[in-house]
């Protein structure tokens, strides 16, 4: 047996060495950057744009950039410097210097955008109509990629295990076939490097995306909140809920009864969800901030389509929370009108549509054309990220050019035949692929048939024997749709109702 003294005295050394080393640790603290500064970044032109990363208390840090030179001291841990507004280019090196060096290579100064939402846009280039020729070619140095992990968090983060890649036919297969589009189609009219920071995950709503702060904030999000606490109060309460810190089992074996037939999984944690409110906007979005941005592409709401009236409050509370931690009130955010699908209820569509016409600096790329009845994920991404790209060109980068669908204005009623006026229509209307399809009329006893309608100049007639006085008139207005109103510019009309609730 060993005597009692040889441990303490064995215990004490331990404890000294391991003291030891954590002072040496400290004093050898070195400058870091955040990951989001890597070799073959992009960085925003035209704004102040943050740069920051982690030093010991007073040390101090320098960035040379560009031929600015700016200095801070480090403060808890962190530091943060601001440079002054960029122009495009590169590529350019960026040194950072305290009691040790870095130095970042191949940084191009252009454009950023963040894409985010769920599965249409995690969806990868390789999967969509278009990939195998759009890979091929995707040999772009000006255009850079930055995947953000899947994760989630109870807490904001402050870092992302990723750096910058730039493109090319292999890095290009893997990222976000919307993004990539969007991308490409920018860099290709303005002429300017991109860079894209894919942050999506598939299957999640709109709260997950959203800080707690400003699910709190609003009493008519309040609802979020409540159901998420009656989930975990379910999961508690439930006999077969396997105990949060219990061991997961590898066997096989395990995952049976004696008898072989298949067990029931027991009830998930919600706590562990990706889908948990704020748990993506912790883990994939806060630690983007500040980063300088030019704005948000956003293709999400098949998750919320059951709740279609509250998204009408939830989406734009989310546009407001990034702005604010952005601290841009009008950052340009470009969403997709979610695609027709069998399942899906026009009501999601119409919250869309409402969000972009009462929230300035969107706008919505409307895909009527491009769903699928039996896929939730069309494959036909090209257009998407082409609209996308327009919506940019217009909204962020003010060019004069047509970037949506004709979207319904007005109604008058001229006896049996309602005439209704459309905007984004200058250029006046087209029918694809023969007549008019797609829209239905109402009398006074509000049941909807099938109409006839016909276009003339910029607006559209409608009308239909069995009804002398029209009240109403929907288009499109079923899960998938088989519409063909355009304007002149080829861009699909959005699905609308007159008799909006």
């Amino acid at each position: 047996m060993i005597p009692a003294k040889n441990i303490a005295r064995s215990l004490l050394k331990t404890s000294f060495i391991a003291l030891l080393f954590c002072a040496v640790s400290v004093a050898r603290a070195e400058v870091k950057l955040n990951n989001l500064f890597s070799d073959g970044m992009v960085l925003q032109q035209g704004v102040a744009v943050p740069v920051w990363g982690t030093a010991k208390d007073g040390e101090k840090v320098t960035v040379n950039f560009q031929g600015q030179t700016v200095t801070t001291t480090a403060k808890n841990g962190r530091w943060l410097v601001r440079l002054k507004p960029l122009k495009h280019g590169g590529p350019f090196t960026m040194n950072v210097a305290g009691e040790n060096q870095l130095t970042v290579t191949n940084v191009l100064v252009g454009e950023v955008w963040v894409a985010s939402g769920q599965s249409n846009m995690s969806f990868v280039l390789s999967r969509a109509s278009t990939g195998p020729a759009a890979i091929a070619a995707a040999n772009d140095p000006q255009l850079r990629l930055f995947t953000v992990p899947h994760e989630a968090a109870d807490e904001p983060k402050t870092e992302v295990a990723a750096t910058w890649k730039e493109c090319t036919s292999e890095t290009a297969s893997n990222f976000s076939a919307v993004a990539y589009f969007f991308g490409r189609d920018l860099r290709q009219a303005r002429k300017v490097p991109i860079g894209l920071i894919d942050a999506s995950v598939g299957g999640t709503p709109a709260e997950s995306w959203l800080s707690r702060k400003a699910l709190d904030a609003d009493p008519e999000l309040k609802e979020v909140l409540e159901r998420y606490a009656a989930a975990i109060k379910k999961f508690e309460s439930d006999p077969t809920a396997k105990p949060a810190s219990a061991p997961e089992k590898s066997s096989a074996s395990a995952a049976k009864p004696a008898s072989g037939r298949k067990s029931a999984s027991p009830p998930a944690d919600p706590r562990r969800s990706a889908k948990r409110p704020s748990g993506l906007y912790n883990a994939m979005i806060a630690p983007l901030q500040p980063y300088a941005i030019a704005g948000a592409i956003w293709y999400q709401g098949e998750a919320n389509a059951g709740r279609a009236k509250q998204y009408q409050k939830l989406f734009p509370a989310l546009i407001q929370d990034w702005r604010q931690a952005w601290d841009t009130k009008d950052l340009p955010f470009l969403f997709v009108q979610i695609a027709p699908y069998g399942l899906s209820k026009p009501e999601i569509r119409e919250a869309q549509l409402l969000v972009w016409q009462k929230v300035p600096h969107t706008a919505m790329a409307i895909i009527t054309d491009h769903g699928e009845e039996k896929n939730i994920h069309p494959v036909e991404k090209e257009p998407v990220g082409h609209r996308l790209a327009l919506a940019a060109r217009a909204i962020a980068y003010h060019e004069k050019l047509e970037y949506s669908g004709p979207v319904y204005k007005s109604m008058k009623v001229k006896g049996n035949e309602a005439i209704l006026s459309f905007t984004h229509a200058d250029g006046g209307l087209a029918a694809h692929d023969g007549g008019l399809k797609g829209f239905t009329i109402a009398g006074a006893d509000g049941n909807f048939i099938d109409a006839t309608a016909k276009i003339k100049k910029d607006k559209v007639i409608i009308s239909s024997p069995s009804i002398t006085k029209p009240v109403a008139v929907r288009y499109g207005w079923s899960p998938f749709v088989n519409v063909n109103l355009f304007n002149k510019e080829g861009l699909p009309a959005t699905t609308f109702r007159t008799d909006i609730k």
